[in-house]
């Protein structure tokens, strides 16, 4: 009956190979206890018979009985521990064990359980049930308690060993109520509930604008990917038309040559076949004379007076031979002069049809991006008249009495656009016709406004430019004079603010006219134009900007 009572620890029923409680424990010569299974197991797998508790070896493997008593002493411990188990968890049902990443009970012993409150005092955590003296005892009661939190020495202060529980708003730290007293005397401080709300209240402010830039740059990945998307969708349509224009290049260039291999190889056959015949026919004409000199021959050696006079008299020597006069018969070099340059023409042609083609396409897209513009009267020189509208500009021959404003080109008979743009992709027409000297395209904000002026790049300017009425130049990096095949009446002007990309299209005869490359944009862009000085009638038509009308 002893034995019942008494509860021995759970180590003692341990197998040492399995480390679980003991299942059907047998006890071997040496005295050590093991599970049935786990001896048999381990002498199954080990070269020798020998105890793996005392390393005594047995020169046979013993027979195996299981232990009756430690048998029966492995069920009373488990029944025992069953019933403190199920006892222990109908009293701390409102308990919970402690968890991963919650703050443990640092009275309890065995079972850890979840602290319900910390105190700043006794620098401990509490269980619910460990918690009890400091809700029920009066010396208890003035501790303060705070929700359960880890590592309570980083709650005191180091220097004076007491809570912190205050807050310093002048040195942004937390201070005992002797460091308010001492180092933060004349300190703003105040209590640490009050410095946590508004740490709080600024943390929330924070956590908004965080969450803020996050959704924006969210947008902006969404962009970008809609900006790649969109990319690409270009690239396939670009690489699409190339591959056809250049596929009906390629074809128009096997095709052409064929012709122009079959053109010169026609001509050389011609001419063999004709020295062919001639060959053979003075072939012949050879082996005839042969045979005649051959009787002429065989006639001279002759003594018979008769049969020479009859033999002569059959070959009629007093007539010439029956032959052909060769002597204005030969065979004219082939004349390949132009062959070349026919079927160069020829494939120029093919070539200007396609490039024709390939602008009407790029024109039509460019022509989406079309912006309304208009001209801004602060900047016009003095001596140029604006139209109602802001749509026309021509010279007026006297200057008006206008600002000196710091936007005016003072000089230079110009005028920009009201509008600018500073990324994206933008396009406008010019109407010039009836007009013998303009320069219009895009410049800088920062360019020089006042004094003479230099149209280039370099300054700022990327425009093209009519002179004398025939002379059409891209004031490029050197300079370029450009060879028109027509006179344009209206003038494209589409700019690609990333990509660098200045281009000028003769709208009605869909033709490039000239593109600047390459251009590295770092500011504003503004329409930039000028009608060109006016004699007399001569050049009096305006500058129009013109609505774009997409075919």
């Amino acid at each position: 009956m002893a034995a019942a009572s008494y509860l021995p620890s759970e180590d003692q029923f341990l197998c040492s190979i399995c480390l679980d409680l003991f299942t059907d424990p047998v006890t071997i010569p040496c005295g050590h206890n093991f599970c049935k299974d786990c001896i048999t197991e381990h002498w199954d797998t080990s070269d020798r018979c020998q105890c793996p508790m005392c390393k005594e070896a047995f020169n046979k493997r013993p027979d195996l009985r299981v232990n009756t008593f430690i048998s029966e002493m492995v069920a009373q411990f488990r029944q025992s521990a069953q019933q403190k188990a199920s006892s222990s968890s109908s009293s701390s049902s409102e308990q919970q064990v402690f968890k991963p990443g919650e703050v443990p009970c640092d009275v309890c012993t065995e079972t850890k359980l979840k602290a319900l409150k910390s105190c700043l005092v006794c620098l401990t955590s509490y269980c619910e049930t460990h918690l009890e003296p400091h809700l029920t005892k009066s010396v208890l009661k003035r501790h303060q308690l705070i929700d359960p939190v880890e590592n309570l020495e980083d709650r005191m202060c180091p220097k004076h060993d007491k809570p912190l529980e205050l807050f310093c708003k002048t040195d942004q730290t937390c201070v005992c109520m002797l460091c308010h007293f001492s180092d933060h005397k004349m300190h703003d401080v105040v209590p640490l509930k009050e410095g946590y709300e508004g740490k709080k209240a600024a943390l929330g402010k924070k956590e908004a604008r965080i969450e803020e830039m996050i959704q924006k740059r969210q947008l902006k990945i969404e962009e970008i990917k809609h900006s790649v998307d969109l990319s690409k969708e270009d690239a396939d349509r670009e690489k699409a038309e190339g591959v056809q224009v250049f596929t009906a290049l390629k074809e128009s260039v096997e095709r052409n040559l064929n012709e122009f291999i079959q053109t010169i190889e026609g001509k050389q056959n011609m001419r063999m076949k004709q020295a062919e015949d001639f060959i053979k026919e003075l072939e012949q004409e050879i082996s005839q004379l042969k045979k005649r000199s051959a009787k002429v021959e065989h006639l001279s050696q002759s003594e018979d007076h008769l049969h020479v006079l009859q033999g002569v008299q059959s070959l009629n020597i007093q007539h010439p031979s029956p032959t052909k006069d060769w002597t204005k018969v030969s065979i004219p070099p082939s004349s390949y002069e132009g062959t070349v340059v026919r079927a160069v023409v020829q494939l120029e042609e093919t070539f200007s049809k396609e490039m024709k083609k390939l602008i009407e396409t790029e024109l039509k897209r460019v022509q989406k991006y079309a912006v309304d513009v208009t001209l801004d009267p602060d900047t016009a020189h003095p001596i140029l008249i604006l139209s109602d509208d802001g749509k026309q500009v021509c010279e007026g021959g006297v200057e008006k009495n206008l600002p000196d404003n710091p936007e005016r080109f003072s000089e230079a008979n110009s005028v920009l656009g009201k509008q600018s743009f500073s990324s994206g992709k933008f396009y406008f027409e010019v109407k010039v016709k009836g007009k013998t000297e303009w320069d219009f395209g895009v410049a800088r904000g920062s360019i020089k406004r006042k004094g003479n002026i230099t149209l280039s790049p370099e300054e700022g300017y990327w425009t093209i430019w009519l002179t004398k009425g025939f002379e059409y130049e891209a004031p490029d990096d050197p300079p370029v004079l450009l060879s028109l095949k027509s006179r344009p009446q209206k003038v494209g002007v589409f700019v690609d603010y990333e990509e660098g990309l200045v281009s000028f299209y003769d709208v009605d005869a869909a033709a490039l006219i000239y593109s600047f490359t390459g251009c590295s944009f770092t500011e504003k862009l503004y329409p930039y134009f000028s009608p060109g000085e006016k004699y007399g009638r001569k050049n009096s038509a305006p500058l129009i900007i013109s609505p774009v009308r997409v075919t």
